[in-house]
């Protein structure tokens, strides 16, 4: 299933770290603190558990977000950019 994964992290450190993970899991960037990348429910049980780590202040936080498939194609990306939230599939840039 796909997932969106955005985060908050106010370590530098920590941030480049929890980066290179998200990445071994096989997730994409799309924005400088946000991933999408499809995670079975394993995967996103040890993720969740993995990624616990980094929240260490206040104000850190990891949001791991399922969408479904309905959700995801209609979603709508505002960007210069030519980033997709679905991969090779057209959304609206507007």
């Amino acid at each position: 299933m796909l997932h969106l994964v955005v985060y908050d992290i106010s370590d530098d450190y920590a941030r480049t770290k929890l980066s290179k993970l998200l990445e071994r899991f096989g997730l994409t960037r799309v924005q400088y603190s946000a991933f999408r990348g499809d995670l079975n429910p394993n995967d996103r049980e040890v993720l969740a558990r993995r990624v616990k780590k980094f929240v260490q202040d206040e104000r850190d936080c990891i949001f791991i977000l399922p969408l479904c498939t309905r959700c995801a194609s209609t979603a709508v990306v505002i960007s210069n950019t030519g980033v997709e939230l679905v991969k090779d599939k057209s959304i609206e840039l507007v």
